[in-house]
């Protein structure tokens, strides 16, 4: 099992510091992330906690997922590797074409 885990339907008021004092309850926390909007710095509603061990992020999905934090029902899932969003060219994943 992988250590990071995606923490979806977060509030947009939801900083790093919540989300690493909530998932310190089921283990260490090495690091997290709450993704943003790079124009506005709003966060994006997820984000990722890496927990330091399999054991402690299985122990983070019990007792989190479908939990309640602001108003909102997390959704704590083992985090997906990311894969390139674009085909063709090679630039890096990217498109290589304008986009209009």
């Amino acid at each position: 099992m992988n250590s990071k885990l995606y923490v979806g339907n977060l509030s947009y008021q939801t900083s790093e510091s919540t989300l690493e004092t909530l998932f310190g309850q089921a283990g260490t926390v090495q690091s997290v992330r709450v993704m943003r909007d790079m124009s506005t710095g709003r966060s994006r509603g997820f984000g990722f906690v890496e927990m330091e061990t399999d054991d402690a992020a299985q122990a983070a999905i019990n007792q989190f997922h479908e939990s309640e934090l602001e108003g909102r029902r997390l959704a704590v899932n083992v985090a997906k590797p990311q894969t390139a969003r674009f085909n063709g060219g090679d630039a890096g994943g990217r498109r290589s074409e304008p986009r209009w």
